[in-house]
């Protein structure tokens, strides 16, 4: 690591303080000693919630932030008379935080383990080791607190359960995405009621069966991923099995959160998660809601489980049908566009096959610079077009067939299929 270059990139104040507060937090979850915030993991889920706060910096530069801080508190620590330290501009501003988290204590942690000198020596170690040597968590609430440090940070311990529900395309998008993650295969069940679906399963390790019931008992997550119709007849089945450690996720299109609760036992945690096909090369577009006993923890949890799978949102329910029509059906519309695309060139005189591939590489490329620019679609249109240019007449042209109305209609009408879907699921399961 180039500590030189980390140097260079200033921290703020705010930066600072959140940073620390995030490792006093995964800390203290556990019942540790505040100084023992050494493995590797820990510092990845502290950069994962830097990056969601918006601060961009490596672990390596969380790491060696954290070595700064704590050298200046050995220092203050040996040294009391001396001056503050003046290698971390502001260093006061940070004392007091510092040493609420170096200098907590919990009853089980030993003389040994609050030794500074230890410490000292110790705590920079980022190997599997030094966990193998932390205290063992409170008696009367290590059980919860590991439970929730695992929901909140799954990738910290690859022990958290998830099932499936369903054997298709989106439960196989989704699984992909979770395994390219921290989560090991074995943790992972998936049950089907033919094995037709299940051997690509298999073929990443992941076990599966023919019982839902199986895959519910076994898991913490479970991914309801069937056709609407049958999530009734599924959820019945499982509602005897399903307990307050549980999280149901709902991929199912229309099925209202009204409805997974109440089909669900009493405060069950419910969430509705809408995904795309594109979630099967970990690109797709997937936005959830959270059920009125689903609480933030939960939704930062699955959103930390789905991260690999493309880009992740939670918003009211509402916006989940319009999400349906948007990106769900939408990944059809854009086939069928750029279907066309090579139709075209094929009309031109372009050969087949060479015309699908240039097609298809055209909407990828166009939609990568579309989201990593951040500019409006309408702005990139127009860097295209030059005056008097093919692309000006091109455009005239899908304007006179009406591409865009035809387009805006198309999400409206998908949008409104899936709230009538709903409606019908919502009917159907107070039978």
């Amino acid at each position: 690591m180039d500590d030189s270059g980390i140097k260079k990139q200033n921290w703020d104040v705010k930066e600072t303080e959140l940073f620390l507060e995030i490792l006093k937090e995964l800390d203290m979850k556990k019942c540790l000693d505040g100084r023992k915030v050494r493995n590797n993991k820990l510092f990845k889920v502290a950069h994962r919630r830097m990056t969601a706060a918006g601060y961009h910096r490596s672990v390596d530069q969380l790491k060696f932030r954290w070595k700064l801080l704590k050298s200046a508190y050995y220092k203050c620590k040996r040294e009391p008379n001396s001056p503050a330290p003046t290698k971390i501009q502001g260093w006061w501003r940070y004392e007091k935080t510092m040493i609420a988290i170096m200098e907590s204590r919990h009853p089980l942690v030993g003389a040994g383990v609050n030794s500074d000198r230890n410490d000292e020596v110790t705590e920079d170690s980022d190997g599997e080791a030094s966990m193998l040597h932390w205290p063992q968590p409170c008696p009367d609430n290590s059980t919860q607190n590991l439970d929730l440090i695992i929901k909140m940070d799954p990738e910290m311990d690859s022990q958290l359960k998830i099932g499936f529900i369903g054997a298709g395309n989106m439960a196989f998008g989704i699984a992909k995405g979770i395994l390219s993650g921290n989560v090991l295969p074995v943790n992972v069940k998936v049950s089907a009621p033919s094995s037709r679906n299940l051997g690509r399963f298999q073929e990443l390790g992941i076990s599966v069966t023919h019982s839902n019931i199986e895959v519910v008992c076994g898991s913490d997550v479970v991914f309801v991923a069937v056709k609407p119709h049958l999530v009734p007849q599924v959820l019945n089945e499982i509602s005897l099995h399903v307990t307050d450690r549980h999280i149901i996720v709902s991929v199912a299109a229309g099925v209202t959160l009204a409805t997974l609760e109440e089909l669900l036992p009493e405060n069950s945690v419910a969430i509705r998660l809408m995904p795309n096909l594109p979630c099967l090369v970990q690109e797709g577009a997937l936005l959830f809601a959270r059920g009125s006993h689903a609480k933030q923890e939960d939704g930062a949890l699955l959103r930390s489980l789905l991260h690999r799978c493309g880009l992740v949102e939670e918003g009211p329910e509402a916006w989940i049908d319009i999400h349906t029509g948007l990106s769900g059906s939408g990944v059809a519309f854009v086939y069928l566009f750029a279907e066309a695309l090579a139709e075209g060139a094929v009309k031109m005189g372009m050969p087949s096959a060479l015309a699908h591939s240039i097609a298809s590489q055209t909407v990828l490329g166009a939609g990568k610079l579309l989201r990593e620019s951040g500019k409006h679609p309408a702005q990139l249109r127009s860097e295209v077009c030059t005056p008097g240019g093919t692309t000006i007449y091109g455009l005239h042209t899908l304007e006179q067939g009406g591409v865009r109305a035809s387009t805006m209609s198309a999400v409206q009408s998908a949008t409104e299929r899936a709230r009538e879907l709903g409606q019908k699921s919502a009917a159907g399961s107070r039978k």
